[in-house]
């Protein structure tokens, strides 16, 4: 694959003196498959890396606060409620009433605790505490609330 066997003198037809025709062994390495490899994952990963977040599509608050640091091995558990009151368990529409049900049965199978509750900034406050109180009701007492930064700060400045 990477070596070849090639004439001396360069093929151009004459021989040099003192030439016996032995074939010298090329030894450059043909990296053109290497870089193939290559770039065909890095168009996998560019393509991929927008669909691992959560699809639910949101206009969150924007604050100061610091980023949460994420310890955790589980993938995170993700709440969020859109602008017309839609609640979403990860990427799926769930009824007011079948939440804490299925949040029960999730936290059995669950060794975390934590939650990360995405709201739209759209929604009414009441709606928000309506479902962090069912969050709690069904287990998850370590509610993260997800927003995006660069929002302006306590008093008036806007953040970094």
């Amino acid at each position: 694959m990477g070596a070849g066997v090639m004439k001396p003198g360069g093929g151009g037809g004459r021989r040099r003196r003192g030439s016996r025709g032995k074939a010298a062994v090329m030894s450059e390495i043909n990296v053109t498959p290497f870089v193939d490899v290559m770039l065909v994952l890095l168009i996998i990963f560019m393509v991929a890396a927008p669909l691992l977040t959560v699809g639910v599509p949101l206009d969150l608050p924007k604050t100061a606060a610091q980023a949460v640091p994420s310890e955790q091995q589980e993938e995170p558990l993700t709440i969020s409620l859109q602008a017309d009151g839609t609640v979403s368990l990860q990427n799926t529409a769930i009824a007011d009433d079948q939440l804490i049900e299925r949040l029960r049965a999730i936290a059995a199978e669950r060794t975390s605790d934590k939650l990360y509750l995405r709201a739209d900034g759209k929604i009414a406050y009441e709606r928000v505490v309506q479902v962090m109180g069912a969050l709690n009701g069904a287990g998850f007492s370590n509610i993260v609330l997800v927003t995006d930064a660069g929002g302006p700060e306590f008093g008036g400045r806007a953040g970094n």
